[in-house]
């Protein structure tokens, strides 16, 4: 029983965690469709993969949000037809690249300076590297799910023509009810108050999808931190190699957002090396059990395990130097 009322703990502490900036997250998703032109988007977009993976990376000061509110603004911009590095970069490292969390790391660890500076230059090298992986991908489509590809075949194409228009409305870039008529048509005849309740049936559309998503994976995060007693992540030991994949395991499953994160590694700072520390403040923005759910709705099953494992590599290899280094 103590178990059971443990496990609903952690499984609401989680929701109410991640909700907020899963609602931010689909405000900005709804914003985009309604004010940016999305050709105007794609033009000023670099073209070339290190610089628009590099570009997509620090657009988190842009979008301040966790990862949960990073994946619909992800999927608006893939939808849109942004370069694949530039959106893929932004999806891994917009939970660390932004504002927020560079100053609660900071306040967390005031006396390892380092290990901010060192977390938002992993953050920022590993989102742009696999962002250029992406971009090597000629077609993102064959990666995405059949809705996202669909949409983004649309956009690229610029051929504005349905034959189902419900495939299109949960995406929001089609005015609902009209599909035949292209949103940049829509942009300039409607009025504020239409344009006011497009974007309120865009959000609704996208939480009703995400919002299920995300209970989901909190519930399956919270049943795996009750199954899998959290000693035996711990207990690994002081390792170089060991502590830095028991604190990428421990960040995968406790799942917790980015804009908290820090405090909850710093209860690990005297027991742990700086590298798994790191290894944790890293590694679980990008991929956790939370936020695997929705990056589904992105990517099909085969691109969300490439995205994990080159996460996992690279992270695992960053923080190891960074351990062999200190001893």
């Amino acid at each position: 029983m103590n178990q059971f009322s443990h496990g609903v703990t952690l499984f609401l502490s989680l929701l109410v965690e991640a909700m907020p900036f899963l609602l931010l997250g689909v405000l900005l998703s709804g914003l985009l469709v309604m004010f940016v032109d999305e050709g105007k988007l794609i033009k000023v977009m670099p073209k070339q993969p290190v610089l628009g993976a590099l570009v997509g990376s620090m657009l988190g000061f842009l979008f301040p949000v966790c990862e949960c509110g990073n994946v619909p603004v992800a999927r608006r911009l893939i939808a849109q037809g942004v370069p694949a590095p530039v959106a893929v970069g932004f999806l891994l490292s917009a939970p660390t690249i932004n504002p927020i969390v560079i100053w609660a790391t900071w306040t967390a660890f005031r006396d390892q300076p380092e290990i901010v500076f060192l977390r938002v230059g992993f953050s920022l090298a590993i989102a742009t590297i696999i962002g250029c992986v992406f971009g090597t991908q000629k077609d993102l489509r064959p990666f995405l799910q059949p809705q996202i590809s669909s949409q983004r075949s649309l956009q690229i194409a610029n051929n504005i023509a349905v034959s189902e228009p419900q495939s299109v409305v949960p995406t929001g870039t089609f005015f609902l009810g009209q599909p035949q008529i292209p949103l940049e048509n829509i942009k300039l005849s409607i009025s504020w108050s239409e344009r006011f309740k497009l974007l309120v049936d865009t959000m609704i559309n996208e939480l009703r999808e995400l919002g299920g998503i995300l209970v989901l994976g909190s519930a399956i995060a919270a049943i795996i931190q009750v199954g899998i007693p959290r000693d035996i992540i711990l207990n690994l030991g002081q390792g170089a190699v060991s502590s830095v994949i028991a604190m990428m395991t421990l960040a995968a499953v406790v799942s917790v957002c980015s804009t908290v994160d820090a405090f909850f590694a710093l209860s690990f700072a005297s027991t742990f090396t700086s590298g798994s520390i790191l290894a944790f403040l890293v590694f679980g923005p990008m991929i956790d059990f939370k936020s695997i759910g929705l990056i589904l709705t992105i990517f099909k099953k085969r691109a969300v395990v490439y995205l994990f494992l080159l996460a996992a590599q690279l992270t695992f290899l960053g923080c190891l130097f960074i351990n062999l280094r200190i001893d």
